[in-house]
């Protein structure tokens, strides 16, 4: 177990369920990291708004039933101006006072991004939309192995510049497995004047495959000790636990080093693994009113 005398924080992202049963298992995840006391939770957006109905029950539902602190996420896609600005005041009439603003991709990640044609159309002006509503905290996302869209690193500095701009308050990351480009990008964001939080984004590798598909599209890579440590496991889910526990903790553990204090993680609904690296980093759950 890490013990460090800087403050930390974590915080934890959900999916919205799209079935009883995976509701069920959303809300034993939720109330298994409720002890916790993250900073904040946040519930997630399907590409083209698909889920917003869901996100939006998930995050009123925490309000009205947990301690927790609930952060929906917003898109540009799929949506009108006037549209995402009615979505925002139901949020905020409904309790929940942070947003997670990301420009989206496209439904079923079908070709390249456009926004909606009477919508915002980047995150920085969504972010200055948001604050017209209402005086909602913004967090929104960085990569720090380069967005699959972007031309370059340094574009992705410069638009997050445009995002602290507008209103931003923190910046999340997209899962990486090399925490020294994670490290890195820190570090060249804080040259370039960018002050507001960076914060690692960390998942649970247990379904490996499912892992590997996903980064394929995020532009995250995958390193060779990562897919050889999986190798012949794939009807073996408890050795794959195993291993995505010993994984998560030590990830955990080198950001800590590097410097980090806040994480950010990916629980897909599953609380465990969440839980366990949590306790790594020293925290220790705390009775619920």
């Amino acid at each position: 177990m890490i013990t460090d005398p800087r403050p930390l924080q974590v915080s934890f992202e959900f999916s919205p369920p799209k079935t009883d049963e995976a509701e069920a298992n959303l809300w034993t995840a939720i109330r298994r990291l409720e002890p916790l006391q993250p900073s904040f939770v946040s519930v997630t957006y399907g590409a083209g708004g698909t889920t917003r109905e869901r996100t939006h029950a998930t995050v009123k539902r925490m309000v009205e039933e947990t301690s927790l602190k609930p952060a929906a996420h917003l898109t540009c896609v799929g949506a009108s101006r006037g549209e995402t600005d009615d979505i925002l005041r139901a949020y905020w009439d409904a309790g929940i006072r942070h947003i997670v603003a990301l420009r989206g991709d496209m439904p079923g990640m079908s070709g390249p991004y456009q926004p909606h044609a009477q919508g915002y159309r980047t995150t920085p002006e969504l972010i200055a939309g948001i604050h017209k509503i209402a005086n909602f905290e913004v967090s929104v996302s960085f990569y720090p192995e380069r967005h699959p869209d972007s031309p370059s690193p340094g574009h992705d500095i410069e638009l997050l510049k445009a995002k602290m701009d507008a209103g931003a308050s923190r910046a999340l990351g997209q899962f990486c497995f090399d925490n020294d480009l994670t490290a890195r990008f820190r570090d060249d964001v804080a040259t370039a004047g960018i002050t507001i939080p960076v914060v690692p984004g960390v998942m649970p590798t247990t379904n490996f495959n499912g892992i590997a598909r996903m980064a394929g599209k995020a532009g995250a890579s995958i390193p060779a000790w990562l897919a050889k440590a999986y190798e012949g496991l794939d009807e073996d889910v408890e050795t794959r636990r195993i291993v995505a526990a010993a994984v998560l903790a030590d990830q955990v553990q080198q950001l800590r080093t590097r410097g980090f204090g806040q994480f950010h993680f990916y629980t897909l609904n599953q609380a465990n693994l969440t839980y366990a690296a949590c306790r790594i980093l020293g925290l220790r759950p705390k009775e619920l009113p």
